[in-house]
């Protein structure tokens, strides 16, 4: 392929720039203007000159990645328990990673850009010569860690990757950058950033720390996630997964007419396919490393960190609680900072209180059945009750979900909510794969403060203490066997949920343990872009895919092949790098 020799300083890096904008805080950097540039020279040589760049670094998750909305779909919407409507999952969503919505290709370019822009400030926090001890170790830390969390993205995402320990603008080069080996990746850059990031940053009971950026624990618990996920990608073929699954509907004629039937989903045992790229891994090593980096977290090494309250965690007050590691930050109403993902999964409300749009992206029935009835992941994680501007209010009904248990009664009685005197018609939850029925997140919309806007204050999770636990567990289990402390971890994290503890007796092999704690996982972080890569790194994938026998309820077609096991590389890449001459395999 002829490659394209550009001179504008944007390629593959997206925003590669000469000076970053800067800010002395999170707080801070909600309350910048998103054109407020200035030079290296003018940044103080002090712990507030260093939080500058260290907080610049965190922007680019909104001004590369999700200030337009492009995330967090590359993260959510290519899974089997999440489904909506099909102009939502647009061509990404049916499986088309090289559509021209570019979902893949942002997410290329802005974990890219965090990269350079993290390697800027490194390099000129290197330069300061009056930081106290401290305070460097810890700005460098979070820079350590945010190109870690970065690379880990990419190599899941990507395989094979271009690896860059300086800037754009220091090195001068960026278009000639072999692709480095997934294995390389992990042992020469990801782990080593962060070993030393989990010692140089701050612990959340430090006095320097400040909520909303990442700590000790943070590091650490990427750290044990990525240990975990080469483990689970090394154990050879033939290892069993059972996942509750299969074809979401059936068509039955009723009354005359062809109607979908919205099905149960029933296990299959699912044969492991090795995971290209970790076959040289020692799965028993880098269980015992994740094992033993969670445990340290769970000690308190590295902060004090708890499962948080159900009600806590969701909440606008909980978004610096300890049980979050690392989110997203946003400012409600923003141009900037403000999220655009929480309207899908949640909706937009008029003054009225009706949601006037969107709520089109949610959880399958398949997904709901997984729980108790009284778990607080559905009880008070979903939403079942709402009245749509136009489809509800035409005819003066409302809507509901799940039609059965105890929603369903409590609608034939009319017991609140459902005693809302505006819906005069009835109440309704057609099943006919209609895109506006489905077990709607409220995790977001409880953390809004104003669920008028467009763009809210919705922080989204890149990882949780709740991660971390069953990461532990998942260790435990796979070192051991089925064993007291795994399931015992499996049930902290339950128990904080209202649900119903599971029992050794009735989990007694490591593969049913196994199979538990992957459930709980979907379970737990719904949602919060994590099933695809569970998927992944289990090397089931293509097996939990088209298990679905084709498309969800809505018709977003869910058939996968060997392609989709990699995102594409963006084509302007594959132009411009003189040193990649062809795309991941099935991809132009």
């Amino acid at each position: 392929m002829k490659k394209i020799k550009i001179s504008i300083y944007v390629t593959m890096l997206g925003l590669a720039m000469a000076a970053a904008p800067v800010f002395t805080s999170c707080e801070d950097m909600l309350e910048e203007k998103p054109y407020d540039f200035i030079s290296p020279d003018d940044v103080p040589d002090s712990d507030e000159g260093a939080d500058m760049w260290a907080t610049g670094v965190y922007e680019t998750l909104h001004s590369a990645m999700f200030r337009y909305g492009n995330m967090p779909r590359p993260l959510d919407y290519d899974c089997d328990y999440v489904s909506g409507a099909t102009w939502q999952f647009d061509q990404f969503g049916n499986g088309n990673f090289q559509g021209s919505n570019n979902h893949c290709d942002v997410m290329w370019t802005g974990m890219y850009s965090l990269i350079n822009r993290a390697n800027e400030a490194i390099a000129e926090i290197n330069k300061m010569e009056n930081l106290t001890p401290a305070h460097r170790n810890n700005v460098l830390g979070e820079c350590y860690f945010l190109k870690a969390w970065a690379y880990f993205m990419l190599v899941r995402a990507y395989g094979d990757i271009p690896v860059y320990s300086v800037s754009v603008n220091e090195s001068q080069q960026y278009t000639s950058s072999p692709r480095i080996p997934i294995k390389d990746v992990y042992t020469q850059t990801i782990i080593p950033l962060l070993l030393d990031a989990k010692d140089m940053l701050y612990t959340n009971t430090d006095t320097g720390f400040e909520p909303g950026r990442v700590c000790a624990a943070s590091a650490a618990g990427l750290l044990a996630k990525v240990y975990a996920t080469i483990a689970s990608a090394a154990l050879p073929a033939g290892e069993i997964v059972t996942v509750r699954t299969g074809k979401q509907f059936v068509m039955q004629n009723i009354n005359g007419t062809d109607t979908k039937v919205y099905t149960e989903p029933v296990p299959k045992d699912f044969a492991k396919d090795q995971v290209a790229g970790y076959e040289s891994f020692d799965s028993h090593e880098y269980y015992q490393l994740a094992y033993d980096v969670a445990s340290d977290v769970k000690k308190g090494l590295y902060g004090t960190h708890n499962l948080e309250p159900y009600d806590l965690v969701w909440s606008n007050e909980g978004k610096g609680c300890s049980e979050h590691l690392f989110s997203l930050q946003s400012k409600s109403g923003d141009e900037l900072y403000g999220t655009l993902f929480s309207y899908h999964y949640c909706g937009k409300y008029n003054a009225e209180g009706h949601i006037d749009n969107s709520l089109t992206v949610g959880n399958s029935k398949h997904w709901y059945l997984l729980f108790d009835e009284d778990d607080y992941r559905v009880d008070k994680g979903v939403l079942h009750c709402w009245i749509r501007e136009g489809s509800d209010t035409s005819w003066g009904g409302g809507s509901y979900f799940p039609n059965f248990g105890k929603w369903q009664r409590m609608v034939e009685n009319r017991e609140a909510p459902f005693n809302n005197p505006e819906v005069t018609a009835g109440w309704r939850c057609d099943e006919g794969g209609s895109e506006q029925f489905f077990a709607f997140t409220t995790k977001y919309s409880q953390q809004v403060t104003d669920q008028t806007l467009q763009r809210t204050d919705a922080n989204y999770p890149f990882l949780r203490y709740a991660d971390v636990i069953l990461i532990m567990a998942e260790a435990s289990n796979e070192l051991k066997g089925a064993n007291e402390e795994a399931i015992g971890l499996l049930n902290d994290v339950r128990k904080r949920s209202n649900a119903v503890p599971r029992e050794l007796k009735d989990y007694s092999t490591k593969q049913a343990l196994r199979s538990a704690i992957i459930e709980e996982r979907a379970m737990e972080f719904a949602m919060e872009g994590d099933r695809r890569w569970d998927l992944i790194r289990w090397g089931i994938y293509l097996q939990a895919m088209n298990a679905l026998e084709g498309t969800d309820v809505c018709g977003n077609v869910k058939t996968r092949s060997n392609k989709h096991l990699l995102f594409p590389l963006p084509t302007l890449e594959i132009l411009t790098n003189q040193a990649i001459s062809s795309n991941n395999p099935g991809w132009s």
